[in-house]
């Protein structure tokens, strides 16, 4: 049984120490592949060296909407350039809206639109992170589609509605979910969990942040602990894990177009 965490951020200093003994238990518990998000494009050569030492591992470029005080004339060409320059970039992002206390959304907006562009140009998907946006956002990707064409892309780390969850699968888009879906009190992602079509679920841990149940006392979340995450959605969804890992690991190949998983991987309870 193969599983894929589509959304890492391994490149933070708390990964630093041990991080062959972190990648050893990922392994042990089936994860093939895994996708490295990027906050800002000043991480490329930190990340891109990562997937050089572990061939698993494939990654993204982007800047986050927290971050605009990095955006200057340039970025968009920057990000477009390492994107070009590496071939296990698989996705543009982390890119999207986050108006928690914002005041930038503007400037969000703008660089979202540029991360809209190169991915469309250069045919990848891109990783959206929506935080108090849901409507804002299906707005611009509509206004995208209307004079740019579709992109395909995938909600990371979901936690909007049923209502806003239809509305991005409405626009195309895949539906990660992280460690938050294990929460008790996670009744509207558990919702958002259980009504995604079998075709555009993905599962995901966002490590360092989000440490899923029953792993939450420690503070540092991993790789390995995406088993969690499958073994609640999968319960939610009343299928097997097996069934649940097959369906999200041929979705992260498709979306990111990764090698399909051949080699035999054993999966334990971690």
């Amino acid at each position: 049984m193969h599983l894929i965490d589509t959304h890492v951020h391994l490149n933070f200093e708390a990964f630093q120490p041990d991080l062959n003994e972190i990648a050893q238990r990922w392994r042990e518990c089936g994860i093939v592949r895994l996708v490295h998000s990027c906050v800002t494009p000043s991480e490329f050569h930190a990340i891109q060296a990562l997937a050089q030492r572990f061939p698993e591992l494939y990654f993204a470029v982007g800047l986050h909407p927290m971050d605009m005080e990095q955006w200057t004339t340039d970025t968009a060409n920057r990000i477009r350039a390492l994107a070009q320059s590496d071939s296990k970039v698989v996705a543009i992002g982390e890119t999207g809206l986050d108006l928690f206390k914002a005041q930038d959304q503007a400037e969000q907006e703008l660089s979202l639109w540029a991360h809209l562009q190169i991915a469309k140009d250069l045919g990848l998907p891109v990783i959206l992170h929506c935080r108090d946006a849901a409507q804002p956002m299906a707005d611009l990707l509509r206004r995208f589609w209307a004079q740019q064409g579709p992109v395909t892309g995938v909600m990371h780390c979901w936690s909007g509605t049923p209502e806003e969850t239809q509305m991005f699968l409405d626009l195309g888009f895949y539906v990660s979910f992280s460690g938050i879906v294990t929460f008790k009190n996670a009744a509207q992602v558990h919702a958002s969990a259980q009504m995604v079509s079998c075709d555009r679920i993905l599962i995901e841990t966002d490590c360092p942040f989000l440490t899923p149940e029953p792993k939450r006392k420690q503070r540092r979340n991993e790789p390995a602990n995406v088993y969690h995450v499958a073994e609640k959605v999968a319960k939610l969804r009343n299928v097997s894990l097996e069934t649940l890992a097959s369906e999200t690991t041929a979705n992260a190949c498709r979306l990111f177009q990764l090698p399909v998983p051949t080699e035999s991987a054993t999966l334990i309870h971690t």
